[in-house]
């Protein structure tokens, strides 16, 4: 891709760095979105209202968000097209597997702090 002029590229090449920035922007704002909500969680155990995984789980899921953004810098980076696909998809999965992830880790959250503790647990 060094040296091509736009009117030289192919119109998916341009597609695919699009969506590589798109991974790699919302990426790395999910990674501050777990960081943030692990502190919030942190704090409602701490003031004894619930106890959970869920801090656990998106630690993991701050760590998959961090390796998709790294996937997909190194995808914009890369001079390969080959590897530049290849690096795209793998980050775009694993993207789209921590926010599922994230989903699931909500529902958890959600489930814990609705549901009153049982006598005796806390």
């Amino acid at each position: 891709m060094e040296g091509e002029t736009n009117r030289h590229r192919h119109p998916s090449t341009h597609l695919e760095q699009d969506i590589c920035i798109h991974i790699f922007t919302v990426s790395s704002a999910m990674v501050g979105v777990c960081l943030t909500v692990i502190g919030l969680i942190r704090v409602v155990i701490t003031f004894g209202r619930a106890d959970t995984l869920a801090d656990d789980f998106l630690a993991g899921d701050a760590l998959l968000f961090l390796i998709s953004c790294l996937l997909s810098y190194w995808a914009l980076r890369s001079r390969s097209l080959r590897r530049m696909h290849r690096l795209e998809k793998i980050a775009d999965g694993i993207f789209i597997f921590a926010m599922i992830g994230m989903v699931i880790i909500c529902a958890l959250i959600t489930y814990t702090i609705s549901v009153p503790a049982r006598p005796g647990t806390g």
